[in-house]
């Protein structure tokens, strides 16, 4: 480490971990001086019961709570400006978003644009100037975007065919508070996109130009409780020691790429996502092994790290092999997992790919991936995923 190259490192949120903590839902709301909630959710956890579990749990102490249940996979900004509406003619003076990144981009949101003027989009972007937002409290049912202590928010307005992140202090939530007993009930075809998302984010933010020496500790943690966790969680969900390995190294993974970014797949993830209406963790766990082949040559010994953190023995061979037996690991656990592994299974086509590529190099992943990129290299990978 060159500790001539300076480096920082900050987390706004306050995070809170353990089983059971939904409980002490109550408490946290108080001493952020909250009264009026605004509870931001989806009618999935609605049917699952958690949102009710949630409302009992604000009512009984007296806290006087309104739901806020249409957040849509890739949220929508009308969801985000309506929440805010909503914000201000109820005088809510607290969020709490319960979720998976969904409804916790959009709660954190709705948060800011109850404070500041325009539409979502204009503060597109990193540090756009705002005012603080309305304190928010983001519990996790997921185990994979991070949102909960991440930086960003990703809104998307679907009529026009664009996503956009939004990221900022102001776009914190003040508590994580992450309960793995949450996402006990989390279906494995989720479980796999959201875990995955996760390797990634831990992943890119490891082996990138930015990578720091709190990140890397982060990334490597999150990566040695996912090789060993994630295949348990999809295969065996009821198993709460491996949910709980797999919220924490989504959170940690999350705290990991804030000062950092992450890298091509996020680059060419957030255009994919829009323009042919993939997932975003389907959209990530096909890129991801053609992006870590693209890459490896550029951090022969982070790869080569990452094979030992999947407990590849690599004592045997020379640094190049241990760098792609990183990847082959990787690679074999998408597939033992079951996930997705073409985008031509939704749609996307070969006269699509300039464009994606030309938009994905708007992005400020590029400039921190390991290995420079231009649009033809970025069309090269997406054409091996189709």
């Amino acid at each position: 480490m060159n500790y001539h190259q300076h480096f920082s490192f900050e987390l706004p949120t306050r995070i809170e971990f353990g089983i059971g903590l939904i409980e002490s839902l109550a408490e946290h709301v108080l001493q952020l001086g909250g009264k009026r909630v605004l509870l931001v959710s989806d009618k999935g956890l609605v049917a699952a019961g958690v949102v009710g579990r949630v409302v009992d749990i604000l009512t009984s102490a007296d806290l006087d709570t309104r739901t806020f249940t249409e957040v849509e996979p890739e949220p929508e900004a009308a969801g985000v400006t309506e929440g805010a509406k909503i914000c201000n003619d109820d005088a809510r003076d607290i969020i709490i978003a319960v979720g998976g990144g969904s409804a916790l981009d959009t709660g954190k949101s709705i948060a800011l644009m109850a404070r500041n003027a325009g539409h979502i989009r204009d503060y597109a972007g990193l540090e756009i100037p705002s005012s603080p937002g309305l304190p928010v409290i983001a519990i996790p049912t997921t185990a994979g975007t991070g949102s909960e202590c991440a930086v960003w928010s990703v809104i998307s307005e679907k009529d026009r065919n664009i996503k956009y992140g939004v990221g900022g202090r102001n776009m914190t939530a003040t508590v994580a508070l992450c309960d793995p007993s949450l996402s006990v009930s989390l279906p494995a075809r989720l479980t796999v996109g959201t875990g995955l998302d996760a390797l990634t984010h831990a992943l890119e933010s490891y082996v990138n130009k930015a990578t720091q020496p709190i990140s890397e500790a982060l990334s490597e943690k999150s990566m040695e409780l996912i090789s060993r966790s994630l295949r348990t969680a999809v295969f065996n969900g009821a198993d709460v020691q491996a949910r709980a390995d797999m919220l924490l190294a989504s959170t940690m993974a999350a705290c990991a790429f804030a000062p950092t970014r992450l890298g091509l797949a996020h680059a060419m993830a957030m255009p994919l996502g829009a323009k042919a209406k993939i997932p975003h963790g389907d959209v990530i766990s096909i890129l991801l092994p053609e992006v870590m082949r693209f890459n490896v040559n550029a951090n022969l010994a982070k790869f080569a790290r990452i094979a030992s953190i999947f407990d590849v023995d690599t004592r045997p061979l020379s640094l190049r092999e241990a760098a792609h037996a990183g990847v082959d690991a990787v690679a074999q656990l998408i597939a033992d997992i079951g996930a997705p592994n073409s985008l031509a299974a939704y749609g996307v086509q070969e006269s699509d790919l300039d464009a994606l590529a030309e938009e994905s190099m708007e992005s400020g992943n590029i400039v921190v991936n390991p290995r420079p990129a231009t649009a033809a290299d970025l069309v090269d990978i997406m054409r091996k995923c189709l």
